[in-house]
């Protein structure tokens, strides 16, 4: 398997760092899979479920966000992601690296896999590029939070006003992440709630691009797109023959350990998308793909790639 590195620039010109992935053996290339990945981490964390992809025929795109790891070209591009419509940007960044893809190998089925934050650009992907894909993975996604993920965008607006956009808030950090970790006996560290592996947080916890507070836009940016995707008309636009693939732990706090990742599941079903599945994992917490049973996911993510293969 070779990893290539390349960037490509935004219509606002911001470099993103991007790899791919791809099989050396020049055997035919089934699929593509797009990864969009989580906040406060990197593409790089996603490098074996990469080589597991491309050992069983698909070539894998992904790329670091704006904010996130080698796309920060400043010291306050930390978790941030624009001036104005960083949400919506970040969604154009990811139909950029799908067009390259595709670009790169025409005429196969190309599938996006996002996960937590990403999901939640995924789902916004959906909404407003749909059609142009074959079917998506959402892991770690959450639920509609309501009155609740209203007034917290409304703190975010302000906290932006009042610190700054560009300015990491711890406010806002423990507003969105403290209650993460409650349902874990004596955690050992801030970040138990993503993995039962705890050579995972581990490393997660001594990466420097992990883990950090993000700016105040970022937040604001953020829950803005949570209360965007979860309106009607937005569902709505999503093509109802798309295939999605819901997972998510059942301890996963970012999906009310499990019922949010449902109400998802129930919503889209009653608008009408015919394709849609939901896998609930028991005991797992936020990072499928790094808990202790990844290779029941990565089958199981396989599976259903080689099945929604037209």
């Amino acid at each position: 398997m070779s990893r290539s590195p390349f960037t490509f620039t935004t219509s606002d010109e911001v470099n993103i760092q991007t790899y791919r992935w791809q099989s050396e053996g020049g055997n035919p290339i089934k699929g593509i899979v797009q990864i969009s990945h989580g906040m406060a981490e990197h593409i790089l964390r996603y490098d074996a479920f990469c080589h597991f992809l491309t050992t069983h025929g698909f070539v894998v795109y992904g790329n670091d966000h704006r904010g996130h790891g080698k796309s920060m070209t400043a010291p306050d591009d930390r978790g941030y992601f624009a001036n104005e419509h960083g949400f919506e940007k970040v969604v154009d960044d990811m139909f950029r690296l799908s067009s390259i893809a595709k670009n790169e190998h025409p005429n196969v089925p190309l599938f996006i896999f996002g996960h937590s934050m990403g999901s939640f650009l995924t789902r916004r992907y959906i909404a407003k590029y749909g059609k142009k894909i074959d079917g998506a993975i959402l892991s770690g996604t959450g639920g509609d939070q309501g009155l609740l993920g209203k007034a917290g965008y409304q703190l975010a607006k302000i906290e932006k006003r009042r610190i700054g956009a560009r300015t990491p808030s711890p406010l806002l950090d423990k507003l969105v992440f403290r209650n993460f970790n409650k349902s874990i006996e004596q955690p050992r560290t801030a970040f138990d709630f993503l993995t039962r592996d705890e050579a995972v947080v581990d490393a997660y916890v001594a990466d420097d691009k992990c883990g950090f507070i993000a700016s105040a836009g970022f937040y604001a940016d953020l829950l803005y797109g949570i209360n965007f995707i979860h309106t009607k008309e937005q569902i709505n636009r999503i093509p109802k023959n798309l295939p999605i693939f819901l997972i998510a732990g059942d301890k996963d706090p970012v999906g009310n350990n499990g019922k949010g990742v449902r109400q998802v599941y129930e919503q889209y079903k009653a608008h009408g998308i015919n394709h849609v599945t939901l896998r609930l994992y028991e005991g797992a917490r936020h990072e499928l793909l790094n808990e202790l049973n990844k290779q029941e996911v990565y089958d199981d993510v396989l599976y259903w790639l080689q099945s929604a293969i037209k």
